[in-house]
């Protein structure tokens, strides 16, 4: 196979993690024979600095063109204050909407090795393999929004729009990944006090309708985050709105012992995709050497899967990280007393080797 992908390294730790997933994608390459091109370009505050904006018009170019997007995080501390009128922030929903990538797909599955990072009781995490399937272009991010004065007092508001074939297109996503999963789903909502939960939770059960060989349910938010939180091996998929997306998953991201061991992948009815770890741009630790660069070489492993399509190459990757893990090898976020502490290069040469080793 030939591929073109976009790097789009951002901000902070960003060029750091994205290097080490470059190398595993090189790597994935040399050993299967594909050729895979790597173009670099700006986004965020690097881009801001260089452009005036976060997302030049000839990096959302580029973007549209590749076969896929593998990114870093963005976000910079000159930028924090939220009145700011050009943000960091503005150019991955602006890349998200130019690509027209409508579901999050954050896997979370804790490696038996992690057992003593994970908030969760050993007894009941053991079979932690669960993927949130996030609703990634509607709901209150993109709702109307605006600040008045109401009998002379400061009020702002921000409205959480759905549409039904935005509810429905997320939703039969999740049932068709079900299918190659555990043939479960749960959808999440806040049906019994927000309108658009209504709608939500109707449409995702008529969309259940047409699964009957999968296991559906629909959930409250705070019962879900509660599930999560001590019962997270019931979940096999769960699919849910924006926000509600987005919170449940960094609440995952302890299970599994470290935000820096979470990949994401953004998709929607074509390509390209938008692949990056779920973790910020973390700048006091820039230069380092000291973060954990697996969620984005998960993410690696994410684009050759739902991107190119190569689910023995994006297996290969996954077995590497499992097999360093095993070997007793860790980042600091990760790392315990009985283990070998390694930097953020090291880990990903340790992965990189491990792939070139199974050919």
């Amino acid at each position: 196979m030939e591929a073109k992908i976009v790097t789009l390294p951002g901000d902070g730790i960003g060029p750091e993690v994205v290097t080490e997933g470059v190398k595993a994608l090189q790597a994935v390459a040399d050993r299967y024979g594909h050729r895979f091109t790597f173009e670099e370009a700006l986004i965020g505050g690097c881009a801001i600095a260089a452009t005036g904006s976060p997302l030049p018009e000839e990096t959302l170019e580029a973007c549209q063109q590749a076969d896929a997007v593998f990114m870093g995080a963005v976000g910079d501390p000159k930028y924090d204050d939220p009145r700011s009128p050009v943000r960091p922030e503005q150019g991955l929903l602006g890349l998200r909407k130019g690509l027209e990538v409508f579901a999050n797909l954050r896997p979370v599955k804790l490696y038996k090795q992690l057992l003593h990072a994970s908030t969760i009781k050993p007894e009941v995490i053991a079979d932690v393999d669960l993927l949130v399937v996030r609703e990634l272009t509607g709901g209150i991010y993109f709702g109307e929004r605006g600040r008045e004065s109401v009998d002379g007092v400061r009020a702002a508001y921000d409205t959480m729009f759905y549409t039904e074939p935005e509810i429905e297109r997320v939703v039969r996503l999740a049932f068709d990944l079900a299918r190659r999963r555990r043939k479960k789903v749960t959808s999440v909502d806040k049906a019994n006090v927000l309108e658009s939960s209504r709608l939500w939770r109707e449409t995702a059960k008529r969309v259940a309708g047409d699964y009957p060989d999968v296991e559906f349910e629909s959930m409250y938010v705070d019962i879900a985050a509660m599930r999560l939180v001590r019962y997270p091996g019931v979940f096999d998929v769960i699919v849910t709105g924006n926000m509600f997306g987005d919170i449940l998953t960094d609440e995952a991201s302890m299970i599994a012992g470290s935000m820096g061991m979470l990949p994401s992948g953004a998709i929607g009815a074509h390509k390209p995709g938008l692949f990056e770890p779920i973790h910020g741009s973390a700048p006091k630790y820039t230069g380092q050497n000291v973060v954990n660069p697996i969620a984005t070489i998960l993410s690696a492993a994410m684009l050759l899967r739902y991107s190119l399509e190569l689910d023995e190459e994006a297996q290969a990757i996954e077995d590497a990280v499992e097999a360093v893990l095993a070997e007793g090898y860790r980042t600091r976020d990760i790392h315990e007393e009985s283990t070998i502490l390694v930097g953020t290069r090291e880990m990903g040469n340790l992965i990189t080797e491990r792939i070139r080793l199974k050919g």
